[in-house]
């Protein structure tokens, strides 16, 4: 795996962190705008690091299967939030898809 990829992967589970700590937010929990700021700030940095070697269009699919796959997750793990056995085989289909694009892009 290639230092673009690696930051690709780093920037979406930033871009996890971000939409988590924007829902705690939003539920009054007062550290969750700053740590939704860093996240934000630290997942866009990742990103543009990433499409330094892997074309935008790839990057910015994988980093936002990373991200809602991510969330899913956590917000059913975290916030009991309720996921369904459609939602996990979706969910199932956009990581393949990832890993499909990671196994055909060139970087």
């Amino acid at each position: 795996m290639s230092i673009g990829w690696a930051f690709l992967i780093i920037a979406g589970l930033f871009e996890v962190g971000f939409t988590t700590a924007m829902t705690f937010a939003q539920r009054g929990a007062m550290w969750g705008w700053p740590l939704f700021l860093v996240c934000i700030s630290l997942s866009f940095w990742f990103l543009n690091l990433a499409t330094k070697t892997i074309p935008i269009g790839i990057g910015y699919a994988v980093w936002t299967g990373i991200g809602a796959a991510g969330t899913l997750f956590v917000s059913a793990a975290l916030m009991k939030a309720p996921i369904t056995p459609a939602q996990i085989g979706f969910v199932a289909l956009l990581i393949a898809s990832v890993v499909g694009l990671k196994l055909t892009a060139k970087g």
